[in-house]
């Protein structure tokens, strides 16, 4: 028997009276939180939902994520976490594609594919069979009806605990399934990253519905009795006024969240160095400027792992007790072996770039549904994650670019995060994504998109200019176009196929 849920168990079992959770006033300890879950676990048995029966949830980071994730884990039923700002189509796919029986959603989801009552009446997901609003009397009532003791179901290891969907920007999204064995051990498997102190505080920026939040915060933060400081939505000076005041320990972000932070005029006042014990980075490569502001303005040394919604998601990680390498995603932690490979799946040496390969604990069972897609990204074990890298003599992995992001320019390979790491050195620029655009002879140039530091004024021609200076010939970007902002991901990533 394994149920991710029993994280939760041992936690409250252990430390019942700590805070789990806090959300602006509201704080929850783990007596509290573990009742609560209960109370969802049991109003799904009512409901007919039975072990192995899909549920989709769709919340902000408010107290209500954790509590039905392990309610509907506690119940034995798998979890379908959804972005929040997905539009009623959107939902309504990830519904009828999951098979989901039931469906929790925040009462502030934008769109809902419900009919014109407003009620569990679906007309674009008729298999649904209950509605869940969350932040309703309705829901409310409902579960203070329902008793606050519950014996988790025992699940087996090899059974599937989350379905995380793929972002879809290279077709139709995926549903990634991972099992309690894959997500358990993943959790684990932080524990041992990241140590232990008598009480760590996280403070929650990372959308819980993506792997990285749970598995890295969520599970491994209530797996070790940790308080999580929620905040449902991020800004730079939010989050550093919760890092002083709520005394965090641990902090977990994607590389445009640092930028943020270290862009603030009087970020250093926050003084938050004196608690602040570990930093990590992932989701995107950290740009190598980015790390040493960081490490300038709030004495800390950003951390950076690396992996995917199909690996649960840690897969490599600059270890404490280790050379932290800047520019690094680190490497393989415990128990996950990774290669680089070429098309033919053959394996490529150290210094050349290949894609990088994933086997261990952590690896999906598999697309749901989707036996084909499994098989072709699959092979004895391995995952194809779609990435490009490089390894060095120590065994330190480097994500050059995602395959599907280089560019090929008169038949020479072009990778953007090698440029952006450049570019970023500049002293006039903040932020930089470099795209490929179609071209009549070249097939493809290469176009900059920057973003200006404040008060600092450059044109186009003198950071080409300069550009060509530092970078070879076939590489240099020969378009550049300034923005003010970027288009991002709900977890902080650049949406690059939206720069134009």
């Amino acid at each position: 028997m394994l149920n991710l849920a029993t994280l939760l168990d041992d936690s409250a079992a252990h430390w019942p009276d700590r805070t789990a959770i806090v959300c602006g006033d509201e704080r929850l300890s783990y007596t509290a939180t573990q009742a609560a879950a209960n109370r969802v676990a049991n109003l799904l048995v009512a409901s007919g939902v039975r072990p192995g029966d899909r549920v989709a949830l769709s919340c902000a980071n408010i107290p209500w994520f954790p509590i039905v994730y392990y309610g509907i884990l506690k119940a034995g039923a798998v979890v379908i976490p959804m972005n929040v700002l997905l539009k009623a189509r959107e939902i309504a796919y990830h519904l009828n594609d999951s098979g989901a029986k039931a469906y929790f959603c925040f009462v502030g989801t934008p769109e809902l594919p419900m009919g014109e009552e407003g009620n569990a009446s679906f007309d674009r997901a008729p298999d649904c069979e209950h509605f869940f609003l969350i932040g309703s009397s309705e829901l409310d009532d409902a579960i203070a009806e329902m008793p606050s003791e519950f014996e988790t179901i025992a699940t087996e290891p090899t059974d599937t605990a989350v379905v995380l969907y793929t972002s879809g920007t290279t077709g139709t999204p995926k549903g990634a399934e991972l099992t309690h064995a894959n997500m358990t051990l993943n959790a684990l498997t932080c524990h041992r990253l990241f140590g232990t102190v008598e009480h760590d505080v996280h403070l929650i920026t990372l959308p819980l519905f993506h792997s990285f939040g749970q598995s890295v915060q969520l599970n491994a933060g209530l797996g070790i009795g940790a308080t999580l400081v929620l905040l449902p939505r991020f800004t730079p000076a939010a989050a550093l006024t919760l890092m002083r005041d709520e005394q965090v320990t641990f902090f977990a972000g994607v590389p445009t969240m640092y930028w943020s932070l270290v862009g603030m005029e009087n970020a250093a006042d926050f003084d938050i160095a004196g608690n602040l014990r570990m930093a990590v980075s992932g989701g995107a490569a950290m740009p190598v400027e980015i790390l040493t502001q960081v490490h300038k303005i709030f004495g800390v040394e950003v951390r950076e792992g690396y992996g995917l919604s199909e690996t649960s998601p840690v897969a490599t990680f600059n270890h404490p007790g280790r050379e932290a390498k800047p520019g690094s995603v680190g490497q393989p932690v415990w128990g996950i072996g990774v290669k680089l490979v070429d098309r033919e799946w053959r394996e490529v040496p150290d210094g050349e770039a290949g894609e990088i390969a994933i086997r261990g604990h952590n690896v999906m069972k598999g697309y749901l549904g989707r036996p084909e897609a499994t098989a072709e990204a699959m092979r004895e074990g391995w995952f194809r994650t779609g990435d490009i890298g490089t390894r060095d003599a120590d065994g330190y992995y480097y994500i050059v670019d995602r395959a599907k992001d280089m560019i090929v320019r008169g038949g020479f390979n072009v990778y953007p995060r090698e440029l952006e790491e450049v570019i970023m050195t500049h002293p006039a620029v903040s932020l930089v994504a470099v795209v490929g655009v179609p071209h009549p002879s070249h097939g493809e140039e290469v176009k900059a998109f920057v973003i200006t530091k404040p008060g600092v004024t450059l044109t186009e021609a003198e950071l080409i200019a300069w550009c060509r200076q530092n970078m070879a010939g076939y590489k240099y970007p020969r378009l550049v176009e300034f923005r003010d902002s970027f288009p991002m991901t709900s977890t902080g990533k650049v949406l690059k196929r939206e720069l134009t």
